[in-house]
């Protein structure tokens, strides 16, 4: 009997809000081509439509729920709502073998089918709210934190990208680590094998004689796009043949646009907003450096498309980013939040070409070796098997209830150092310049 997974995301290409959408797609086309039935449940889109086959994911969008909402969570819970109506209908015509729900914003519609169903659940946390506002201040961060809390608790397994995310959640939610499972993100290399006329876009956005600095991520704090703005003039001061272009749309955008304004840099500064997929593919292979200065980063995906694109990437050392991010081997590493640190290894990079093929050579047979869909996807298929062999011997009415200890001794799919490791690897603050080490090599299951 074929195996069919129910994928819930409240977003999902071409509805593109951060990373969740990306990563929900190319999972599921990888494990569509493995022989799985991919079925992804999501929120409407305009221009959309209500089910369509893409890659081989069938994918169901949330059409019913029209009515006005008063404020975010009331939003939510609609969309969970209509999101339920749409999976048990499928459910019911070809049942589901498990569900698969991604942060929060889904978690009522997995537990629903989960304990009405008798369906194992399987949670990916991409990020906390924890994390994302450095702490929880408000009730509806608590409501928010809350909801994470009980996802972890009623998922079966709990997939993170990054072993800072593992220790994150051990943390805020009390998980225990067998629960817990590090599946790192990926790209695809091949996406970006293709010939285009580099010069002529290169044209529309620098000069011939100057060097770009992409920045590719929500205009968020979070982000730390303002520590780059910041380090700006001193770049600007040593190299000032440099082009900024910021790619991106979010709320702190217009006091970003203020900040160059008031540095003075705003003509070496584009706001580009929102690129398509197509288009930000190309953007990447103009750029002669990928930067990603965050202040929270559960994983940082766009450093790994800067990596696969064959760019020299500049990171802070936030969350997961030092999980794959090597200093002077794969890209540099800098100080979260210290625009000095994020300026120095800028320009060391662009000041320095010899470092930046070898960056750029070793971070791409990284990527293609380890950072791949195909690989990524095999190790979520084992978390789903181990989860099916212990659901059987339990049967559905044992797995509505709360999950117990895992039956099967852990296997997990990345090698995790001990928690002192871990401890030591977070507290490490690298920067340019100073050589560190990563903080665990994935490694295949045997």
């Amino acid at each position: 009997m074929q195996k069919r997974v129910l994928m819930l995301s409240w977003e999902y290409p071409p509805r593109i809000v951060g990373g969740l959408a990306r990563v929900v797609a190319e999972l599921s086309k990888q494990m569509s081509r493995t022989g799985w039935d991919v079925h992804v449940v999501t929120a409407d889109h305009p221009g959309t439509a209500e089910h369509e086959v893409i890659d081989g994911v069938n994918i169901h969008r949330v059409k019913t729920q029209t009515d006005p909402t008063p404020d975010f969570v009331t939003w939510v819970s609609r969309l969970n709502f209509g999101l339920l109506q749409y999976a048990m209908q499928v459910h019911r015509h070809s049942p589901f073998s498990i569900v698969h729900a991604h942060d929060w914003m889904v978690a009522d519609a997995g537990w629903v089918m989960k304990v009405g169903l008798g369906l194992p659940l399987v949670a990916t946390i991409h990020a906390t709210e924890s994390g994302r506002m450095h702490g929880i201040h408000t009730d509806l961060q608590r409501y928010i934190h809350h909801m994470e809390w009980r996802l972890t608790y009623e998922a079966w397994e709990v997939i993170v990208n990054s072993h800072h995310m593992h220790a994150e959640l051990k943390h805020l939610f009390g998980l225990p680590a067998n629960k817990i499972v590090v599946i790192p993100n990926g790209t695809d290399p091949e996406a970006f094998d293709f010939d285009f006329d580099r010069q002529a876009l290169r044209d529309r956005f620098a000069a011939s004689h100057e060097q770009v600095v992409l920045y590719v991520g929500r205009m968020v704090r979070e982000k730390g796009v303002q520590v780059l703005l910041d380090a700006a003039p001193r770049i600007l001061s040593q190299q000032p043949d440099t082009r900024f272009l910021l790619v991106g749309t979010g709320y702190y955008l217009d006091e970003l646009k203020g900040q160059a304004n008031y540095l003075g840099i705003a003509d070496r500064v584009n706001f580009l907003g929102y690129i398509s997929d197509d288009d930000l593919l190309r953007i990447y292979k103009i750029a002669d450096l990928v930067c990603i200065p965050s202040l929270y980063e559960p994983f940082g995906i766009v450093a790994l498309e800067g990596m696969a694109a064959k760019v020299p990437v500049v990171t802070s050392d936030a969350g997961g980013l030092t999980d794959f991010v090597e200093h002077m081997v794969t890209g540099l590493t800098t100080y979260a939040g210290d625009s000095y640190s994020l300026g120095s290894a800028i320009l060391q990079v662009l000041g320095d070409g010899d470092l930046a093929e070898l960056l750029r050579q070793d971070a791409y047979e990284k990527v293609r070796n380890i950072y791949n869909w195909k690989v990524i996807a095999k190790r979520t298929l084992e978390v789903y098997d181990k989860v099916l062999q212990e659901a059987d011997k339990l049967g559905p009415d044992g797995v509505a209830a709360t999950p117990p200890q895992p039956m099967l001794k852990a296997a997990p799919s990345v090698s995790l150092p001990g928690e002192d490791a871990i401890r030591k690897q977070l507290d490490r603050r690298p920067i340019a310049g100073t050589a560190t080490t990563s903080p665990g090599e994935i490694s295949e299951r045997s």
